[in-house]
């Protein structure tokens, strides 16, 4: 027997209210996992569940993604569709046994397991991003399109190599973002193309291309310097 926070029994068939939409269920399939948030609500006395003016439990989450973790509840069916926002509910409801088979998944083996493992060997990647985004935005005043220039160094060597040319070059140096050094197999080019994916995942319109040579440079322009162009309207 089951008790709610209010000491009255849980029933055994349940309504859930997730973000507006409903759906019925039981409490054996909310419990399935009884590591998960889901269960962890439904513990006696201990239920963190909020109730909506029709008296279901409420929960604050996209409920069109809740429909495929129930259904993961009920028949242990992975989703095909929607994989990236359905992994995003299961960490979030805590169900492992779901994590761990969508991690498996290519679309979140390639994200989590690849990408992302390859982005935490790049120091400062996330703080650099940011910093080429509030550049792009302070040079965009009455102009279509805004430029950041971005050194990106894969090794010790690259990034000596890197700060001769800024030092000879001092009128570019507050305006240059750099990335690097890492060591992992990615390169150069890889790491740009996670740049424009993650700056673009922000809401940007932006593209690249190898910063074009000038007098006193010492790099040849393909090798570590790069414009990225924001496109405002």
């Amino acid at each position: 027997m089951r008790w709610n926070r209010m000491g009255c029994m849980l029933p055994q068939v349940i309504q859930l209210n997730v973000g507006g939409e409903i759906f019925t269920t039981t409490l054996s399939t909310l419990k399935k996992h009884p590591a998960s948030k889901l269960a962890e609500m439904l513990v006696g006395g201990q239920s963190k569940f909020q109730m909506d003016s029709e008296g279901r439990y409420f929960i604050d989450r996209p409920g069109t993604y809740f429909a495929y973790i129930l259904e993961f509840l009920r028949s242990a069916q992975v989703p095909r569709q929607c994989v990236q926002e359905v992994y995003k509910e299961a960490l979030f409801y805590e169900i492992k046994p779901l994590i761990k088979q969508l991690e498996d998944s290519p679309q979140i083996f390639g994200e989590v397991v690849a990408r992302k493992q390859f982005l935490a060997r790049v120091p400062n990647y996330p703080e650099n991003l940011e910093l080429m985004i509030r550049i792009a935005r302070a040079e965009a005043v009455a102009s279509r399109q805004s430029s950041v220039m971005v050194c990106v160094m894969k090794t010790e060597e690259d990034v000596s190599k890197c700060y001769d040319t800024l030092n000879s070059l001092d009128t570019l140096k507050k305006s240059v973002v750099s990335f690097g050094p890492w060591k992992a197999s990615p390169s150069i080019w890889d790491l740009l193309d996670c740049i424009q994916m993650d700056v673009e995942a922000k809401g940007y319109k932006v593209s690249y291309k190898p910063y074009g040579p000038e007098k006193g440079f010492r790099f040849k322009s393909s090798e570590a310097f790069f414009t990225f162009s924001f496109t405002w309207w």
